[in-house]
């Protein structure tokens, strides 16, 4: 998979982007487990990507629920057992 981010945010620790080969949309946010810092990527849809794009607050809270593993069901690549925490 070829991830290229289209707006990065380094105040709030989240990128947006697509993945090349298959097109789709996401969120990104870094994590570390302690061995390797990584990121991990959440699939969006058309209509998220265009609103977090303009409104930073609805993308930041987004972030958030990632950060706190709530939407765990959109990771595009799924962790392994030694996942790492949101940084």
């Amino acid at each position: 998979m070829k991830f290229s981010d289209a707006f990065i945010s380094r105040k709030h620790m989240f990128s947006l982007g697509v993945e090349e080969t298959t097109g789709r949309l996401y969120v990104s946010i870094p994590v570390s487990n302690g061995m390797v810092d990584y990121e991990e990527y959440y699939e969006i849809d058309r209509a998220s990507f265009e609103l977090f794009q303009k409104d930073i607050d609805a993308a930041v809270d987004f972030a958030m629920k990632c950060r706190r593993r709530e939407l765990d069901e959109l990771l595009i690549e799924k962790p392994g057992t030694n996942r790492g925490s949101a940084i």
